[in-house]
This record gives structure tokens, C-alpha cells and sequence, in this order.
């Protein structure tokens, strides 16, 4: 279809009136539509709101593969609508331990796609370097909060990384070690979050 049908099949079909070189802005990726332009702009093209997305990012974008409303989401977490409303638009989850998991099982997400859909990867990394810097066991519940795992599994990973960590300064700390050996630690620091989610995998 042309982007002057789908204009019109959005005008037409569902009283939208989105130009047709708005049409082009979203097929390049210039644009992105709305909410109700991409539910519409399914129904024109007969396919779902998700195969429109591709692979979905963001709070937004798995929601609406799902095909929910943001007030039918807000309910399954227990979260007010405006609340999740703004964190969606801010792309930035505050929910507490409860309502992160619901949200996960809500939206099928794995542990890593829910870090990236909240936006929080940033700080599970900065966690990430303090538990295996110094107590792992302090970094246990900020860590689960932010990603709803078996307590075990979580404690065993952080155990790991603090471990981990230690040996490789242990090892560059020796009489015959050079002046820049704290390079292997500085780069698994670097490195944190990879080391974290293989250690979950394996």
C-alpha cells in the first residue's frame, strides 16, 4: 500500500487524519506513532500491533504487543493509571518488588528484557560493581527488586562476581606483578553486567 492508502485507511477506517508523509516518517523510523495511530494503523495493514513493533524495547512497546491499555496494566501490577502513566513516558520503572514482578509476568518478560524496558540498566551495573567490591550480601534485595529471580540463584550470581572479582586483584596484587595489573579487575568492573547475566545462563 501507498502511503497516501494508508492515510486514507486511517482516515477513513478510524477518523485519524495523519498525512501521508507522517506515514513515511514511521516506515523510515523517523517518527514513531501513537498509541491509537499504531493500534489503527494494525487494523489497516491486518496484522497485530506487535508485528508493527518487531522486537520491543521500551515499557510502551511491550505493552501494546500485548495489546493492553495502560489502565489495564496499571490494574495487574497494582499501580495507580497515572502513576504507570508517567513512568512509561518517562521510560523509567519505580515500582517496588511486587509490582515488578507482576509487571514481568504481565508482559512475559525475561529478567533482561525487564531491565531493558525499565531503563534501570545503568544502575544495576553500579550494584553490580558495589556487591563485588565490597559485602556481595548487602546488594541482594536492591538487586531483586529491581529483577524478580530465585533468591538462591541471585545470591549465588552476586557470590560469583564478588569472588570473581577478588581473585583477579589478588592475583595482580603479587610481588611480581606489574605497575598497570589492576587492569583485569578495572576491566571486569567494565564488564559487570555481561559477567552477571552468563552467570545467570549457565
Amino acid at each position: 500500500m501507498a502511503p497516501g492508502h494508508v492515510a486514507y485507511g486511517l482516515r477513513a477506517q478510524y477518523g485519524l487524519h495523519v498525512a501521508p508523509d507522517t506515514v513515511v516518517a514511521w516506515e523510515r523510523g523517523l517518527q514513531a506513532p501513537e498509541s491509537r495511530e499504531l493500534t489503527a494503523l494494525a487494523g489497516v495493514l491486518w496484522c497485530s500491533p506487535g508485528e508493527l513493533l518487531g522486537m520491543p524495547q521500551s515499557l510502551r512497546e511491550h505493552r501494546i504487543a500485548r495489546a493492553l491499555d495502560p489502565e489495564e496494566l496499571a490494574r495487574r501490577v497494582g499501580m495507580d493509571p497515572s502513576t504507570y502513566r508517567r513512568m512509561e513516558d518517562a521510560g523509567r520503572w519505580r515500582g517496588n518488588e511486587r509490582q515488578t514482578a507482576a509487571l514481568a509476568e504481565t508482559l512475559s518478560l525475561t529478567p533482561r528484557e525487564l531491565l531493558t524496558a525499565t531503563g534501570r540498566g545503568e544502575e544495576l551495573a553500579e550494584l553490580l560493581r558495589s556487591a563485588a567490591t565490597t559485602r556481595w550480601q548487602a546488594y541482594v534485595r536492591p538487586v531483586a527488586k529491581m529483577l524478580p529471580l530465585p533468591r538462591r540463584r541471585l545470591e549465588d550470581a552476586l557470590q560469583r562476581l564478588h569472588a570473581d572479582y577478588h581473585a583477579r586483584m589478588a592475583a595482580t596484587s603479587s610481588w611480581g606483578a606489574s605497575a598497570g595489573s589492576g587492569k583485569s579487575g578495572r576491566d571486569f568492573l567494565d564488564r559487570i553486567a555481561e559477567h552477571f547475566w552468563a552467570l545467570l545462563s549457565g
